[in-house]
């Protein structure tokens, strides 16, 4: 009677023992299956939430460089240092938010662009913070340059500030002036020729130095100077040969690219892959 007394109690503690194996047995696979699962689930927030605590905090600025042609020169020949210095800066950095050119003509199809990138929310207007985040540089040669300081003073009475204004040989449009810096530019710079019958600007001035500098007034000679200015046409080379050439000098143009290289924010050059 004695043992048959204990079999109850031997039996629940069989099935206290089994019980217990049985859910150690399942908490160890909840921690082998579950965090794998958890994480999968739980990283997009955390990663959306870091996200936008840091755009919340640092947003990215709109970067648009601009340059304009001279003359009538049209926005896509191939052998102008606009088009080129344009088509190199877009190939390596691809996080700009636009890199172009305009015939000079069409400067208020440029502001049209300028202003439909600015605003980020497409709400149809431009906020405060919209524009804060504008980061512009415009360049141009000739009717070009005259064009780039006509409209960064447009973008000016909008109040749009304007990063850096770049003229190449500066000759001034009818109704324009080119030789006044609008307040709203930070930096402005002056490349300009003597020599020839058609030359540029000698000198341009802060509209108000306290908030614009100028970074200089460079003058060039090319009157012992030959240089090939490839598809440039006759006309050019006969009575405009010196403006031609400050175009197409790439010592000059190499210095606008490190110019406007140095001036773009938050952006990182991408390298270009070398083949084995």
């Amino acid at each position: 009677m004695a043992s048959l007394s204990r079999q109850p109690n031997l039996f629940q503690k069989k099935c206290r023992y089994v019980s217990l194996l049985t859910l150690l047995a399942a908490g160890t696979l909840i921690c082998f299956v579950l965090p794998s699962n958890a994480q999968r689930m739980l990283a997009p927030a955390s990663i959306a939430e870091s996200a936008s605590s840091s755009n919340a905090v640092r947003p990215e600025p709109s970067t648009i460089v601009i340059g304009f042609m001279g003359g009538m020169v049209k926005r896509n020949e191939p052998n102008r240092s606009e088009v080129r210095l344009a088509a190199k800066l877009r190939g390596e950095f691809p996080d700009a938010t636009y890199i172009d050119t305009y015939a000079n003509i069409h400067r208020k199809a440029a502001r049209e662009k300028i202003l439909k990138l600015l605003d980020a929310n497409k709400d149809g207007k431009l906020s405060a913070d919209e524009k804060r985040r504008a980061s512009i540089i415009l360049f141009g040669h000739s009717w070009g340059a005259s064009t780039t300081v006509t409209l960064a003073r447009e973008l000016g009475n909008l109040g749009i500030p304007v990063l850096l204004t770049v003229q190449v040989d500066s000759v001034q449009k009818i109704g324009q002036n080119d030789g006044v810096i609008p307040s709203n530019v930070a930096e402005a710079i002056n490349f300009y020729q003597s020599d020839g019958i058609l030359h540029g600007r000698g000198q341009i001035r802060a509209e108000d130095p306290a908030r614009t500098k100028i970074l200089g007034n460079q003058k060039l000679s090319y009157e012992h100077t030959s240089l090939s200015c490839k598809g440039y046409p006759l006309q050019q080379r006969i009575f405009a040969r010196e403006h031609m050439y400050i175009e197409c000098d790439p010592e000059v143009w190499t210095q606008i690219e490190e110019l406007i290289r140095s001036r773009l924010p938050q952006l990182q050059a991408q390298t270009p892959t070398q083949g084995n």
